[in-house]
């Protein structure tokens, strides 16, 4: 029979966290570094191009080996550091390997700059959850918030009727979505206090 996971038994280790993510950070700065100032210098075998997303599923491998299989703090460190460092090995070629061989590929850029935001955002609202909640409860029950959901939706249909870029569609369509859901939680939280 399977236990169900509770709360209490989830342990929140944030240094680990923080450490994976500065470990991912550097890595990815010093794969990019490398490849600008080198070019030139890559690994073959034979005739395989080995490109250092393997090291980095290698490291990522061991790093999540390591994390689950001990729980040792100097081990955790390392599996942390290792896990961070496979991700940035990764993370550095996402353009190579989405448009099968442009290795400058913006997209390499956009995924960073995206998966640093998310990220960033996670650990603030992992340490001031409360606040952040009690703060949009506030937001929510006034009336700027309406007024700010019909701004945001406005502009953003504006932006998606506007133009052909893909990310740019996704990136309004994900705003236009937020919008509907503040206003209808105005709306919800306006019915409530009535009744």
């Amino acid at each position: 029979m399977v236990k169900a996971i509770s709360a209490s038994a989830f342990q929140l280790r944030g240094h680990l966290a923080i450490l994976a993510l500065a470990s991912f950070i550097l890595s990815f700065m010093i794969a990019r570094t490398f490849t600008f100032f080198f070019p030139n210098v890559i690994l073959i075998s034979g005739e395989l191009h080995i490109h250092h997303f393997w090291f980095g599923m290698i490291l990522l491998a061991i790093g999540g080996w390591l994390g689950i299989g001990y729980n040792q703090k100097e081990i955790d460190t390392a599996a942390a550091i290792l896990y961070g460092v496979g991700g940035g090995l990764i993370a550095d070629e996402v353009g190579l390997l989405l448009t099968f061989g442009n290795y400058y590929s913006e997209l390499t850029w956009t995924f960073m700059l995206l998966l640093l935001s998310f990220s960033a955002a996670l650990i603030l609202f992992s340490k001031y959850s409360q606040s952040i909640i009690k703060e949009l409860h506030e937001f929510v029950s006034s009336k700027v918030s309406l007024l700010f959901g019909v701004f945001l939706a406005a502009i953003s249909v504006a932006f998606v009727l506007e133009t052909s870029n893909f990310l740019i569609i996704i990136v309004s369509a994900g705003l236009t979505a937020t919008a509907i859901l503040i206003v209808l939680a105005f709306l919800i939280h306006q019915i409530k206090q009535k009744t």
